[in-house]
């Protein structure tokens, strides 16, 4: 993925508004950095673009931006987390992805420094506002997706502190999702009949015919197909991700003795 890429997927639906303020420091960084480098080449992207390049690069951008608020919710930057990322992009955008994004995150650490240095709530407001643009522009299935990139990136570490969940539940709020939703995504990868009534959003207490909706509504909301303007490395990892709702669907059908 080269700059041009990069600058092609911002001036989709994120040229304008917080995000686009975040993309000229994050990615005009890059931009610099390789001119003085001597490397400035960027890729032909113009006219030839297509809109699922630029929903594509600006779906990645607003996770970086919100993944930067997630990483250093503990106040700190762990190499376990950073990994995951590398991970994410190196699988699902290419290798030429990895660095620069993994530079993207640190101007966007950088920036934030500078914006607390005067506010220290500045940054936060800015996340918010950001949530409130990616909730006006990506679709709610695609929202969900994201959530679920998040909270992996905040169990990367073998452990997840309330500091991230508050981040991940005042994030998800910020994109117009619910707590509930957080839970159920920390929950996915849970061996218990209790991490599998949380997946499914709902209580022991409830009726079998609760179950069964429950359930239903889950996969239809969480379906590969939702995600698939997105490319298909992003469609497979919603797969994934229903794979293991229907786990947690048959632990609990199991104990009930249902069918």
């Amino acid at each position: 993925m080269g700059l041009g890429k990069w600058i092609g997927g911002i001036v989709g639906f994120m040229a304008m508004g917080p995000l686009g303020a975040l993309a000229g420091y994050a990615i005009g960084s890059l931009l610099e950095n390789a001119s003085n480098a001597g490397n400035a080449s960027v890729d032909s992207y113009g006219d030839t673009a297509t809109s699922y390049e630029g929903q594509r690069n600006s779906f990645l951008f607003a996770m970086l931006v919100m993944a930067s608020y997630i990483i250093r919710a503990d106040g700190r930057i762990m190499h376990s987390e950073m990994e995951f990322v590398r991970r994410f992009l190196r699988a699902n955008f290419g290798e030429a992805a990895v660095s620069q994004g993994e530079q993207i995150l640190l101007n966007l650490f950088e920036q934030r420094k500078q914006m607390e240095r005067s506010n220290p709530m500045a940054f936060r407001n800015t996340i918010h506002e950001c949530g409130a643009q990616i909730a006006a522009n990506l679709t709610y299935e695609q929202r969900l997706q994201m959530l679920d990139f998040l909270a992996k990136i905040a169990q990367s570490d073998g452990n997840v502190c309330q500091a991230e969940i508050d981040a991940l539940k005042e994030v998800a709020l910020s994109m117009g999702l619910s707590d509930k939703e957080v839970d159920s995504m920390l929950n996915l990868r849970g061996n218990s009949l209790e991490d599998a009534y949380k997946v499914l959003e709902i209580t022991p207490d409830v009726t079998d015919a609760e179950v069964r909706a429950a359930y239903r509504r889950l996969a239809l909301k969480h379906h590969p197909d939702k995600v698939a303007t997105l490319g298909e490395d992003i469609r497979r990892a919603a797969e994934e991700k229903l794979q293991e709702i229907n786990d947690a669907k048959e632990r609990i059908y199991k104990a009930r003795g249902m069918r």
